[in-house]
C-alpha cells in the first residue's frame, strides 16, 4: 500500500474517492499526502506554469491524485448547470489540419481538462455553413458544460445563433464578436509586430525590411501595424519600399527576401512575419552569400519546430496558442459568464524567444 511523507500507510482511492472515511477525495487530501502545500496541489493539477515548481514535485502530486482517484465532480464555476454532461467541454473549429496552431490550442484545452478530469470532444467544422450550425446544436443538446468556439485564424465573427440564444458557457478562441457577446481570447499580435522589429533595431539597425502575409488577414495588419510603431518610437521613417506582401509560404520568403536585396538600398534585417517565410529568407539569403547574422539579421514569428533548426538558429515570437486553449478553460472554470466585463477581450503576449540570427549591422561592427 502507498505511504506518505512520514512512512504511514495511506488509503487507496476507491471507485467512490474514499480517504481516511471522505466521500470524495479533495486537494487538502493530497497536499497531506504528497507532502506540500495545497496551493502547490492547485497549481500542479491545474497545470499552472506561472509558479515554477520542481520535476519530482509534481510528479509526486500527480501520482498521489492518480492513486486516491482524484477527480472533481464537476468543472468549478459550473455547478450551478445540473443536469449538463458532467464533466466535458466541446472544442468546435473550423479548421484544424491546415496549420499546428489549431494542434497546439487544442492540446492547451486537453492539458488542463485531463488535470480536472473532464473529457474534450472535438468537432471540426469547414466552416461549412450547414454544418457548423448542426455540430453545435448537437453538443448543446448532448448537454456539455461548456463549448468553446475556435478559429484557425484570428478575426472578428458573428456568433452563431446556437450560440447566441444557449445558456451553455461559450468561450471563443482565436476570434471575437464586435461587441463582446462572450468571452474571447487572441494573439497580442500589433504588440508582436512592434517587439519583433524592435529587437532588430535595438541591435542598431535602422533599415528593417518585411515580408508580411495576406493582407486582407488581420493577423497581417496587426503585425505590420506594429513594425510601424516601431519604426515610429525610434524615430525612423516608414519606407513603404521595405515592406513585402507574401503568402506565409516558404517560396514567399525566398521571393520577398530576394525583392528587398535587389533595392538601391537594401535592408540590413528582416522581419519575416512567420517562421515558413523565414525558411525562404534564409535559403535566398545563404544562395547570394550573405551570412546571418553577421551580414544581415533575419527574425520570424510563430516560433514553430523549424526555428530552432535552421543553420543559424531563428530568433521568433512564440504564437501563444497552447496558452490561449488554457486560458479558455481556466476561464470557464472562473464561471460567472453574465457579469458587465465577461465578454472582455483578452490580448495574450506573444514573447521572444532569442537564438542567433540577430547581430549588429556590419557597418556598426
Amino acid at each position: 500500500m502507498p505511504q506518505d511523507s512520514n512512512g504511514k500507510q495511506r488509503e487507496r482511492g476507491s471507485g467512490l474517492g474514499k480517504v481516511s472515511g471522505k466521500q470524495r477525495v479533495t486537494m487538502q487530501d493530497i497536499s497531506r499526502i504528497a507532502g506540500c502545500s495545497q496551493s502547490t496541489v492547485s497549481f500542479v493539477l491545474n497545470a499552472n506554469t506561472s509558479v515554477k515548481i520542481s520535476e519530482p514535485t509534481r510528479r509526486r502530486v500527480l501520482e498521489v491524485a492518480r492513486e486516491l482517484g482524484y477527480r472533481p465532480a464537476s468543472l468549478p464555476g459550473l455547478n450551478r448547470n445540473r443536469g449538463r454532461s458532467e464533466g466535458t467541454i466541446a472544442f468546435v473549429i473550423d479548421k484544424i489540419s491546415t496549420s499546428p496552431e489549431g494542434i497546439v490550442a487544442l492540446d492547451g484545452v486537453r492539458q488542463i481538462a485531463r488535470n480536472l478530469g473532464a473529457i474534450v470532444l472535438v468537432a471540426e467544422t469547414d466552416g461549412d455553413p450547414m454544418l457548423e450550425p448542426r455540430t453545435l446544436e448537437m453538443f448543446i443538446e448532448m448537454g456539455v458544460q461548456a463549448i468553446i468556439y475556435a478559429c484557425i485564424f484570428t478575426r472578428e465573427v458573428s456568433l452563431p445563433n446556437a450560440l447566441v440564444e444557449t445558456t451553455t458557457p461559450v468561450v471563443l478562441l482565436n476570434c471575437y464578436t464586435p461587441d463582446g457577446q462572450r468571452p474571447a481570447v487572441v494573439p497580442g499580435e500589433i504588440a508582436g509586430g512592434h517587439r519583433a522589429t524592435a529587437a532588430l533595431l535595438a541591435a542598431g539597425h535602422r533599415r528593417v525590411g518585411t515580408i508580411t502575409g495576406e493582407v486582407f488577414m488581420e493577423a497581417t495588419r496587426d503585425r505590420l501595424q506594429g513594425y510601424r510603431n516601431a519604426l515610429a518610437t525610434a524615430d525612423i521613417p516608414f519606407a513603404p519600399e521595405l515592406v513585402v506582401e507574401g503568402d506565409w509560404s516558404a517560396s514567399a520568403g525566398y521571393r520577398g527576401t530576394r525583392k528587398l536585396m535587389a533595392l538601391d538600398q537594401p535592408p540590413t534585417a528582416i522581419f519575416c512575419q512567420n517562421d515558413r517565410m523565414a525558411v525562404g529568407c534564409y535559403e535566398a539569403l545563404k544562395e547570394m552569400g550573405k551570412r546571418i547574422p553577421e551580414d544581415i539579421s533575419v527574425v520570424g514569428y510563430d516560433d514553430e519546430e523549424i526555428a530552432r533548426h535552421l543553420s543559424p538558429p531563428l530568433t521568433s515570437l512564440i504564437l501563444p496558442s497552447r496558452a490561449m486553449g488554457r486560458w479558455c478553460v481556466e476561464r470557464i472554470m472562473q464561471g460567472d459568464m453574465e457579469s458587465d466585463d465577461a465578454g472582455a477581450l483578452v490580448k495574450l503576449e506573444c514573447e521572444l524567444v532569442e537564438r542567433d540570427s540577430i547581430a549588429p549591422p556590419p557597418e556598426a561592427v
